[in-house]
């Protein structure tokens, strides 16, 4: 991957990172405001799910930065990418089970309150993009296990270059 390419990720990240900063101190209290009408307990676990949602993206973003440095560097392909591609999966299912939340949170207020405050669809649109955040997931699980063929194969590679030099 190309410096050029790298800095542009890292600084389109950044942008975005702030954008969410932005997003948990003004919109988020804005929102909290406008479901003045609902009650306190969905009203709550809405907010919460929505401030959680974006420290998830906001903790994903960070670990992307942290490895875009690895490729920089061009140690990408060692055990260290680990930990950084563990916690974006985390964070990932994470932001799935939140999205599963405020659906489960739409359909109790449509259970609790007359009439239908959240439309049906919106909740089973919910549970559905649940399950494809959840995918998502899912792939970079297996990314990561072609991370790990791809570090054991350089290790592999490596020890056999020595052996060949000691031959030499």
């Amino acid at each position: 991957m190309g410096r050029y390419v790298i800095r542009v990720l890292q600084l389109v990240i950044a942008v975005a990172l702030a954008g969410s900063v932005v997003v948990q101190a003004v919109l988020l209290p804005l929102l909290w405001v406008d479901l003045d009408g609902l009650a306190t307990g969905p009203r709550v676990a809405f907010a919460a799910s929505l401030f959680l949602g974006v420290v998830c993206l906001q903790v994903i973003a960070v670990c992307i930065l942290r490895l875009l440095g690895m490729v920089r560097r061009g140690t990408v392909f060692s055990t260290g990418a680990f930990r950084y591609v563990d916690v974006v999966i985390g964070a990932i299912a994470a932001a799935s089970v939140l999205v599963l939340g405020v659906a489960v949170t739409f359909a109790v207020v449509n259970r609790t309150t007359p009439g239908d405050e959240v439309a049906p669809g919106v909740v089973g649109l919910l549970c559905g993009i649940a399950l494809v955040v959840a995918g998502v997931a899912l792939v970079v699980y297996v990314m990561r296990t072609l991370l790990v063929q791809a570090v054991e194969t350089a290790a592999r590679a490596e020890h056999l270059r020595s052996e060949l030099d000691e031959v030499i």
